[in-house]
């Protein structure tokens, strides 16, 4: 039997030469998942034994790595603020970045114990909406996406959360399904906004699994926020708190499609790297 460091040893380089960044953090996180042990027994258990099943379990695994297949894909989760989420290639892989949302949130919230109601347009995995609303006791949420398939996985990761008998997912194309009488406390969105111009810049292990539906946008990665900015208005009142992702060049750009409607306040936030990554704004 090959021991947990001849294991190791021969992933990383594996990895390392099919361009990875992170072959040594991938390679641990594949053992783990494979053998049921945690990253540390990964490192104090270098002479373990591992047996001939387990060893083919994980290297199926690096075969789907090796390919540029999502880490978040391989293992069927991702975390994100402070859960851990269910995910597949039927929606985007939550990212660190994404959490400036919730954290501008949760700050514009004086009374988090408020009957609030929260919609979340386009909401793959549920990753915003949930989280949020785990923050906000009394918070009642709407999660909408065109897929349906995204929202088999936002209900999967309600239900987990203990957040499903206070949710509500429509599939829709934006808005078009809710009533007109609908009006939210906090809108968050994570549109698409890459340019189709920069698809050939992205790493493979986002072009090539991630849903494009979620990640491209027309008019240089604009045209979501032109069709928002004339949707979001009808779907607030006064004082309706609104979070939307932005791409860290977009800033300028959407400023100025919302600084054309009733929106008030309307700032660019950064995020924890100090890039543009969230135009937050009030009705």
């Amino acid at each position: 039997m090959k021991t947990l460091r001849e294991i190791r040893k021969n992933a990383i380089h594996q990895l390392e030469g099919a361009a990875s960044d992170h072959a040594q953090l991938d390679v641990d996180l594949l053992l783990a998942a494979a053998l049921g042990l945690n990253k540390l027994d990964i490192i104090l258990e270098p002479d373990r034994e591992v047996n001939q099943k387990q060893v083919t379990f994980f290297d199926n695994m690096l075969i789907r790595r090796l390919a540029r297949e999502p880490m978040s894909q391989i293992l069927g989760k991702k975390d994100f603020w402070n859960h851990s989420f269910t995910v597949n290639r039927h929606c985007l892989t939550p990212r660190p970045d994404s959490e400036t949302l919730i954290e501008s949130a949760l700050k514009a919230i004086s009374d988090k114990k408020a009957v609030l109601h929260i919609l979340d347009l386009g909401t793959g995995s549920g990753c915003l909406l949930l989280s949020l609303m785990s923050e906000l006791p009394n918070s009642i949420g709407v999660g909408i996406d065109i897929s349906d398939k995204a929202l088999a996985i936002a209900k999967t990761n309600a239900k987990r959360l203990g957040l499903l008998e206070r949710c509500e997912f429509i599939q829709s194309d934006w808005a078009e399904q809710l009533p007109a009488s609908a009006k939210f406390d906090i809108i968050l969105c994570n549109p698409p906004y890459i340019a189709e111009a920069e698809k050939r810049d992205l790493a493979p292990d986002v072009r090539d699994y991630e849903p494009h539906m979620a990640l491209f946008a027309d008019n240089n990665g604009c045209r979501e926020y032109e069709r928002l900015a004339e949707i979001i208005p009808a779907l607030g009142q006064a004082g309706t708190h609104v979070f939307l992702e932005i791409g860290h060049t977009q800033g300028q750009s959407v400023l100025a499609i919302f600084n054309k409607t009733v929106a008030k306040n309307i700032r660019i936030i950064p995020d924890l790297a100090g890039r543009d990554r969230c135009v937050a704004l009030n009705l």
